[in-house]
């Protein structure tokens, strides 16, 4: 005769703190119906998803913004968190860009008392600046947003991702899909380290849904939206390719740099930044990796169409992408074996076991600011406003054998190469040459490189004079009025203070 649960518990002493076995469904109720089994994480509705999740006031919730410009999750669902009544919330999104302008209101009712992010700008940006929120926002680098993650800082309650698509145990990837985005390297992150993880998606596919960058082991919840994001807003803002004739002297000056630099070698690295000078370097290194027989080991980071092109023509080996930063890059990711997906942790953080950041040659960086210490400021405009993002700008120039910024020497009336920038994002001991369009510049700590850039007849300038002359230009820019109050700390990628910013006077 088969032993019930009950002689079983009579027959054996239940050791402290274990209890006796109560049947097949007893801790697993949803196997006991069909429909249960299969569909038991879909939810009718985001409110449903919502009360599901355990969500209270004062959590963290998180977003991830591959969709950039075209994002629609974030202002989705913390309006319906407003009206559902919760208060007092963090949000944690990886970054926060123009069209996230309607958290203003919900920073003023108390929805929103705290935000971490990489990015700010636009109206949120110019309303976070004049100091809307009692809390200073916390900047962080892409890499410095995991290991705050990592320490505990920073710890997630629901993860609220946006997926084009997914089956209905929760497989999703990025590339899959009408509202295609890429690789989901942010939203990772998120799945593998929040107490709950609810998928938005906006269309049904067959289980399994392979290969998934969102496995269903991570989901807990999942529910359908008519739009997650505009694929077609991705590449908006400083992701642009140039026809600018000065952007495309600057970029043709940093492929000579780093063609003498000593690092163009067959099997070398790179990353290209987000600016137009930055993106087109690609463009006048094909033609040298072509004339020394040179190939890419890999290029790393935010890939863009232009990276992808290199790449079809078997001028570099391995695309490891973080962030698809166009549809080329997107459709890439799903057609080339060696166009990788990585996680956030896997790019740029100091703190995992493995940054790939800390295998780059060669990384090619724009500036908003850089000074006279070779400080790179990407934050804050030139009327002090939050205007920018921390990115990936601190890590990957902390990683990299050779970091090169790319700026114009003055924009517009604003000089770009200052005495001393308003918000340092990228300390200067991490950044090796400064090119622009009214000449070059290499940190003196390189001499080195100075040495080598000197032989190869590239004309060199201090510092010091590219930042005369842009005063020259532009006359001495007259100090912004700043208050006491701080609205902004910038983290550096090891969670250090780097910098703070400071409410601009009316």
């Amino acid at each position: 005769m088969k032993p019930t649960v009950e002689m079983l518990n009579q027959q054996y002493v239940m050791p402290q703190g274990l209890e006796p076995y109560q049947g097949v469904t007893a801790r697993s109720p949803w196997l006991v119906d069909e429909a249960q089994k299969r569909q038991r994480k879909v939810c009718d509705s985001l409110e449903t998803a919502i009360r599901r999740s355990g969500l209270q006031n004062g959590m963290t919730i998180s977003f991830h913004h591959a969709f950039r410009g075209g994002d629609k999750v974030v202002n989705l669902v913390v309006a319906k968190l407003a009206e559902m009544g919760f208060r007092d919330l963090t949000l944690a999104s990886s970054s926060l860009i123009d069209a996230h302008w309607p958290l203003i209101e919900h920073i003023k009712n108390g929805v929103i008392r705290q935000i971490y992010t990489s990015g700010l700008r636009g109206e949120l940006g110019e309303a976070i600046s004049a100091g809307l929120m009692e809390n200073p926002v916390q900047i962080h680098s892409h890499g410095g947003r995991v290991h705050l993650i990592h320490s505990g800082e920073l710890q997630i309650d629901v993860a609220f991702l946006g997926v084009p698509c997914c089956d209905e145990f929760g497989n999703a990837n990025g590339f899959s899909g009408k509202s295609r985005c890429g690789s989901l390297g942010y939203a990772r992150v998120d799945a593998q380290y929040a107490r709950r993880v609810v998928l938005l998606t906006e269309a049904w596919v067959d289980y399994p849904n392979y290969p998934a960058s969102i496995s269903q082991d991570q989901v807990d919840l999942i529910v359908q939206v008519d739009e997650v994001g505009d694929p077609a807003k991705i590449m908006a803002g400083a992701i642009r390719l140039s026809s600018n004739p000065r952007e495309l002297l600057i970029a043709r000056q940093a492929a000579e740099v780093i063609e003498h630099s000593g690092y163009f070698t067959h099997g070398f690295s790179l990353q290209t930044g987000t600016g137009g000078a930055s993106l087109a370097v690609t463009r006048f290194l094909e033609e040298k990796m072509r004339r020394h027989g040179i190939c890419a080991g890999f290029g790393l980071g935010g890939i863009t169409g232009t990276m992808v092109d290199l790449h079809e023509k078997g001028l570099i080996k391995a695309l490891l992408d973080t962030q698809s930063f166009d549809a080329d890059a997107a459709r890439s990711l799903s057609q080339n074996p060696h166009h990788i997906e990585i996680s956030a942790n896997q790019y740029a953080c100091p703190s995992s076991k493995g940054a790939a950041c800390e295998r780059l040659n060669v990384v090619m960086l724009s500036a908003l600011e850089i000074d006279v210490n070779f400080n790179v400021n990407v934050m804050t405009g030139s009327n002090g406003v939050l205007r920018g993002a921390s990115g990936g700008h601190s890590d990957t120039a902390a990683g990299a054998d050779l970091t090169i910024i790319t700026a114009p020497l003055v924009r517009g009336r604003i000089p770009t190469v200052v005495e001393k920038v308003l918000t340092t994002i990228t300390p200067g001991a991490s950044v090796d040459v400064l090119v622009t369009d009214h000449g070059i510049a290499v940190n003196p700590a390189r001499q080195d490189l100075i040495d080598r850039l000197r032989a190869a007849e590239i004309p060199l300038y201090t510092i010091e004079a590219l930042q005369q002359r842009a005063e020259q230009l532009t006359g001495k820019p007259q100090p912004i009025a700043f208050s006491d109050r701080i609205v902004a700390v910038v983290r550096y990628r090891d969670g250090s203070v780097l910098d703070v910013i400071r409410q601009v006077k009316p």
